[in-house]
């Protein structure tokens, strides 16, 4: 939950912008690109001007933010009331019960038996191998997790629970991967804005899978941080994770931004939800619509490296 800055006489809760943008995972900016251009949210001030937001604005942005998971576009959904969304959110599309494995593994987060639910995940990751289990299981698992919010059978702590923990084993499953190391050198990160870390974490592990040099600088890396760092570095490429979270324009400005002072020779790579809207890649982009792509990427990466050091 996010931090209660005040109560109002009346006993209304509120909320600071910092708390808002850690429980919704839509950054200040959005935020306030939001307020500028539609009018929603629609905070409150404090005496030093602050912004505050009541419960029901942050209820609404929760699920403005979870219906943009699902490749709502955030115009379309601004105006809608809280009925009309909860109708948006159920409109042809039913609770339905998951696979047997990540029924179970949900079936213990939801029970908060903690223990159990990281050693299901261990269970499966051991039985999977990591590149199926990132691309199976984990796969899955974001949908189902996205999909049980939406249909009420998800609290905000559980999601907290599920991304902390699944982060941790992935982390942890990714350093004892044999045989990584090798080139194309990776940079990946997130630029400013982009909270959501369980994505670049799945291409990280799909990476050094197949033996690729990952160096991975965190979460809202600023963009000439990500240049002075892809040259410290000598990455060869710099892969990017933008989730659905993020405004699609936003994303591609980012991309742009980044591609005008990188030297040519490194090359960007881009995918998540934001992404996934867009029809054609900025120029100098590689645009990846999923994981399962990555091996084949990586192929025409190594050619290129070879054809550059052989002239």
């Amino acid at each position: 939950m996010p931090y209660i800055t005040t109560h109002e006489p009346n006993g209304e809760t509120l909320y600071n912008i910092a708390a808002v943008e850690r429980d919704t995972g839509l950054s200040k900016d959005t935020l306030r690109v939001w307020e500028r251009r539609y009018g929603f949210p629609q905070p409150l001030r404090d005496n030093n001007d602050e912004r505050l937001y009541p419960q029901d604005q942050l209820d609404k942005l929760r699920r403005i933010r979870h219906l943009m998971d699902h490749g709502q576009r955030p115009s379309k959904l601004i105006h809608l009331n809280a009925e009309e969304l909860a109708q948006l959110m159920t409109r042809g599309a039913e609770y339905r019960e998951p696979p047997a494995a990540v029924a179970e593994i949900l079936r213990l987060l939801l029970a908060h038996d903690i223990e159990g639910f990281r050693g299901a995940l261990l269970q499966q990751l051991m039985k999977q191998g990591l590149q199926r289990f990132v691309c199976d299981t984990v796969a899955h698992l974001n949908f189902w997790i996205g999909d049980a919010w939406l249909h009420g059978k998800l609290a905000i702590f559980d999601e907290h629970l599920y991304s902390e923990h699944l982060q941790n084993i992935l982390r942890n499953a990714i350093l004892e991967q044999p045989g990584r190391g090798g080139a194309p050198r990776f940079l990946l990160t997130t630029v400013p804005g982009e909270k959501h870390r369980i994505g670049l974490l799945m291409v990280e592990a799909m990476l050094c899978i197949e033996g690729a040099a990952c160096v991975a600088l965190g979460n809202e890396t600023p963009i000439p941080d990500i240049r002075d760092g892809a040259l410290a570095l000598r990455a060869d490429v710099v892969a990017l994770s933008f989730s659905a979270a993020i405004p699609t324009q936003t994303a591609l400005a980012g991309l742009q931004e980044l591609r005008a002072v990188l030297p040519k020779e490194i090359a960007i790579w881009a995918g998540g939800g934001a992404l996934g809207r867009c029809r054609k890649a900025p120029e100098g982009v590689t645009m990846l619509r999923s994981l399962e792509e990555i091996p084949s990427a990586l192929a025409n990466a190594r050619d290129t490296n070879r054809a550059l050091q052989a002239a």
